[in-house]
């Protein structure tokens, strides 16, 4: 969601040095406008004081301006410390003097596409319709392929998990059915925390047709799902990271939509189909619960992923 951002300040002559989490940097080197990218040393959770200062310190004097997407109060911290003189971000947590120049978070829990709203640190406007691309040395993406045995445009990816929490993700027993239906095999990508919905999916889709589906999650590394993600027939995914990053290489894919919204986080790509009950004339009765944006359904019953039917989704693929 941040590369039409790096584009844009790209474009404008600034040289980028992009910080990030181990977990996300892979992403951040597909992008060619990217000079280089630092991966933070932090865990998850935490204000880790000593580290901060001390990457604090080794940054000084190397940078003049410093955007800050994340909106929470420690990410502001860093390029205080190092006392970097142009800081530019959301007010987010009360960033008062963290910050030199601040845009005034949305008001009333208005959830704005996130493209315009990170483009807008740029200053010159945010812009809904500009779409994130990333790059890959074909080289690198044909190695990725041999070691995993595929061919290119020779399999589907499925993405069944979704980090934020069960009231985003499809049941693994609809991803399974529709699997077998497909003529060509399903590469299974998540990280380790999805391994048992995959491990299930994988499971009962082998069971009848052995081989068919192939189960990487937790097993392969983000660089290495870029590189099968870019090369794939098409992706089915929950609105998650790994479906943005299908979008920002142009495969074609379905992207499935429950407690949050596409208007808000949608996959910014001509060749994505968007399903979402809530906008369905033909769906009854009507979804008024949702887009919730709750981690776990709130009423329990998770309809608007659930009365999504694999036939729902094998129509476009």
């Amino acid at each position: 969601m941040t590369e039409p951002l790096l584009r844009r300040l790209h474009a404008r002559g600034e040289s980028l040095t992009v910080a990030a989490l181990p977990w996300v940097a892979p992403v951040y080197r597909a992008m060619p406008q990217v000079s280089a990218v630092v991966e933070l040393p932090f865990a998850h959770g935490g204000l880790q004081w000593g580290l901060r200062r001390s990457l604090a310190r080794q940054m000084q004097g190397h940078f003049s301006v410093a955007y800050v997407c994340p909106n929470s109060f420690k990410s502001a911290l860093l390029p205080w410390w190092a006392g970097i003189r142009e800081r530019v971000g959301y007010h987010g947590e009360s960033r008062y003097g963290l910050l030199t120049r601040r845009l005034p978070n949305p008001r009333g829990g208005h959830r704005p596409p996130m493209v315009a709203f990170y483009s807008a640190l740029s200053a010159e406007g945010g812009v809904a319709d500009d779409r994130p691309s990333l790059t890959l040395d074909p080289i690198r993406v044909d190695a990725a392929l041999a070691g995993m045995r595929l061919q290119r445009q020779g399999y589907y990816i499925f993405a069944p998990g979704a980090e934020y929490g069960s009231a985003k993700r499809w049941p693994a027993r609809h991803f399974a059915v529709l699997a077998g239906q497909l003529g060509l095999p399903v590469v299974l990508l998540g990280s380790s925390k999805e391994s048992a919905v995959c491990a299930e999916i994988a499971h009962a889709v082998n069971a009848a047709r052995p081989g068919h589906c192939l189960d990487w999650s937790g097993r392969t590394s983000l660089d290495h799902a870029l590189a099968v993600i870019s090369a794939a027939r098409a992706m089915v995914s929950n609105d998650s990271g790994l479906m943005h990053v299908a979008a920002a290489f142009g495969v074609p894919q379905v992207a499935l939509f429950g407690s949050s919204s596409p208007l808000h986080t949608p996959p910014l790509n001509p060749k994505a189909h968007v399903v979402w009950l809530k906008n369905d004339p033909t769906y009854v009765p009507a979804l008024d619960c949702a887009p919730c944006f709750q981690r776990e359904c709130p009423l329990g019953h998770t309809r608007c992923l659930v009365d999504i039917t694999p036939d729902d989704v094998l129509r476009f693929l």
